[in-house]
């Protein structure tokens, strides 16, 4: 049976549902370094060695203010200068950071506090998913208030064809993986339960989640619900983990454009730029939803 929520508008439901939030005072910071800082963000953001007016232009500051924080940033390895053409570049300091940063990343728990924000934005199920030694395996499900009841739980290993969720990794993982896993996958499932799908139709699921960058099903597998799938990318643009938001249909809006599906892929989005991704021109969406205090504080510790 399944529980849905009394309101049909998302928004709705998380600005009554969703606790006050107490505003912390601005703390005081070094408005020196905050300035300078941007010329980082812009070598960063450009990817490539840049001449001191257009860095300068980029950092929206005048090329006289810019050269003495470059060379405060050179001293300290932040920021080279190639010595024929005279463009600055990312130092090896910089390089030694994000590095250390990288190794340090976990995508599960990264990606766990975005996930509780985005049920209690929604007000819908959510599952974190990552690939597993059997496939595409669920390693957090988040339920709002009003529980979407469904045959998952941690642990549980989802079909690759016959779920959003193994659609999504079977989209994104290799080839050659994903043939081999899509045999598994019948043989550990069985016709009745799997429901095996025709190779091309198969073929056409998954170029329908490459074209809307997320994979949708409406009733199935499991009947009266619909589910988005979005992809979570790591820094060298391979899939880590699946977010799969869940809800009941004729109250779940199951449009590609709809506000679930906007809003669960700026969440797999705010993850992927987290995690070291970088997102190409148009793919990044242009709201994510905030992480609650005490999910931020869970992270930390």
């Amino acid at each position: 049976m399944l529980n849905a929520p009394p309101s049909s508008s998302v928004a709705g439901r998380a600005l009554s549902s969703a606790p006050e939030v107490r505003v912390e005072k601005e703390r005081r910071g070094i408005q020196s370094i905050e300035v300078g800082g941007q010329l980082l963000l812009a070598l960063g953001a450009h990817g490539r060695p840049m001449p001191l007016r257009d860095l300068a232009k980029a950092a929206a500051m005048p090329p006289g203010k810019a050269h003495p924080y470059l060379v405060s940033f050179g001293k300290l390895g932040l920021v080279a200068q190639d010595p024929a053409s005279g463009h600055y570049w990312l130092g090896p300091t910089a390089i030694q950071l994000g590095l250390a940063g990288l190794h340090m990343l976990n995508p599960v728990r990264e990606a766990t506090p975005h996930a509780e924000a985005l049920a209690e934005q929604t007000g819908h199920s959510v599952a974190l998913s990552v690939w597993g030694s059997q496939g595409p395996t669920i390693v957090r499900l988040i339920d709002p208030v009003y529980p979407l009841h469904v045959n998952m739980r941690t642990g549980t290993v989802m079909s690759l064809a016959g779920t959003a969720t193994g659609r999504l990794f079977a989209a994104y993982l290799p080839r050659r993986l994903v043939e081999a896993q899509l045999q598994e996958d019948y043989r550990r499932l069985g016709p009745d339960i799997s429901n095996p799908l025709k190779a091309a139709e198969v073929e056409m699921l998954i170029d329908e989640v490459r074209q809307h960058g997320m994979s949708r099903t409406i009733g199935n597998p499991t009947p009266g619900v619909v589910a988005f799938a979005a992809p979570v990318f790591d820094y060298t643009g391979d899939i880590v983990a699946g977010l799969t938001l869940m809800g009941v249909s004729g109250i779940f809006d199951a449009a590609w454009d709809g506000e679930p599906a906007q809003a669960l892929r700026a969440c797999a989005s705010e993850i992927s730029r987290r995690l070291g991704h970088v997102a190409q021109e148009g793919e990044t969406p242009a709201r994510t939803p905030k992480v609650p205090a005490k999910a931020k504080a869970r992270r930390k510790a």
